[in-house]
């Protein structure tokens, strides 16, 4: 790195490095299972899905058959594994088709067969099916107020599973007594597989009670047919202990904690020192980034804990409680805290972005800031301070072109930090 090398170039290569680490064709293969007596079928959801199905045709010699449901417009064109694509982050028509065809696809295997189960996150709005006496429109507006609420990724999940038909192990337990290896693609922090996409194919120790807790907590206003099964032992979700499960596998192929010693390796080529905050990093998008700038203030005005040049990695994934109908998404929401945090201090530059290329549902990843951010802003006609409590983070990054584009990157591992400290 020379003094004239452009952050924002520096940020985009260190993001790049992270997702090229997390990409399926770059790690499905060391996994992939031995071929069965019987048939091959291949069932999953994600936003990862395309590609890992396309990873893992092009390692796979043997008849092979199934069906992958990915997000809109980020599916590819079809081989032996079927391509079909639904609504994410709310479900839709589509997605509960997707569901019985997946359900469908397994159904009458025996012990001589094998199922591939290839789940990224996001795979949980793609797989709707909610349990008797739960309508679809239902399950769609538990998913909206899960999203609205602010709690972590693994509490949404334990509550989505318990009212559907095909997540929370349910899956493989339809697949049985096949054999079932799961390639997971982690974004979930700590990499606990049966949270990510809430599970369809492992199963967890958490039941009904686990969830009606969390409502309790969160004060979540629920449907009323929601709230009736979840009192009902139909909602109790089959445990890992199940003879159903004892053949499976599962393997986490991708996470943010490899992407991040990737995005790492990518920085110290260039002559930074770097360091790993954490993978795993969880809570309201406005603090994190708050005690990101703290840190990032202390290193840059007394050298501590680290000395400048540095380059400050995390990842995870943290929450938006939702006030206001604004636009944005927790990486804009962490970055708006984060520039509120340097205002005015120089040789601070940073890039936070969801590395699936989409942060909350607007067409970016995130965005950059530095210390100049909200003096920019203001020179706009926006108030920085303002969008944050407005939820309108996006529009405030997108009125001075500091909006991070990248399109779907086939992958996701979640959130992505990088703060360079000249």
């Amino acid at each position: 790195m020379t003094p004239t090398t452009s952050g924002k170039d520096i940020l985009t290569g260190a993001f790049q490095a992270a997702v090229e680490a997390a990409k399926p064709e770059n790690t499905l293969a060391l996994y992939v299972p031995s071929k069965p007596r019987g048939r091959t079928v291949v069932v999953g959801a994600g936003k990862a899905g395309a590609r890992m199905a396309a990873a893992l045709e092009a390692c796979w010699d043997g008849p092979l058959e199934g069906v992958v449901v990915v997000p809109y417009g980020s599916g590819q064109k079809s081989g032996r594994i079927e391509i079909v694509e639904a609504s994410h982050p709310i479900p839709d028509m589509a997605g509960l088709a997707a569901s019985h065809r997946l359900l469908g696809a397994v159904a009458g295997l025996v012990s001589d067969d094998l199922v591939i189960a290839l789940v990224s996150g996001g795979g949980s709005a793609l797989l709707p099916l909610p349990a008797e006496g739960i309508s679809l429109e239902e399950e769609a507006e538990v998913n909206r107020v899960l999203l609205a609420s602010g709690m972590p990724i693994e509490s949404m999940n334990i509550i989505r599973k318990h009212i559907s038909m095909i997540k929370g192990g349910r899956l493989a337990a339809a697949a049985a007594p096949a054999k079932i290896v799961s390639l997971v693609i982690s974004d979930v922090p700590g990499d606990v597989p049966a949270y990510i996409a809430s599970g369809p194919t492992i199963p967890d120790r958490t039941t009904r009670n686990d969830a009606l807790h969390l409502v309790g907590v969160y004060g979540l206003q629920l449907p009323h047919s929601v709230m009736s099964y979840l009192q009902s032992p139909m909602a109790d979700a089959p445990m890992p202990d199940d003879a159903r499960f004892e053949r499976n596998e599962v393997h986490v192929i991708g996470s943010a904690g490899v992407s991040l010693e990737a995005a790492a390796a990518y920085c110290r080529n260039l002559g930074l020192q770097t360091a790993i905050l954490s993978d795993s990093i969880e809570g309201e998008a406005r603090d994190v980034g708050g005690v990101h700038a703290a840190i990032a203030r202390e290193v840059s005005g007394r050298d501590r804990p680290f000395s400048k040049p540095v380059m400050l990695l995390s990842g995870g994934e943290t929450t938006v409680t939702i006030k206001s109908r604004g636009k944005g998404g927790r990486n804009t929401e962490f970055l708006a805290a984060f520039a509120l945090g340097i205002d005015g201090r120089s040789g601070i530059e940073a890039l936070a972005a969801d590395t699936d290329g989409i942060d909350g549902t607007e067409a970016s990843a995130g965005a950059f800031a530095d210390g100049s951010s909200c003096s920019r802003m203001r020179q706009a006609g926006i108030n920085l301070g303002e969008a944050l409590q407005a939820n309108n983070t996006w529009a405030a990054f997108n009125g001075v072109g500091d909006l991070f584009t990248t399109g779907p990157t086939g992958t996701n591992v979640n959130d992505f930090r990088a703060i360079l400290i000249r």
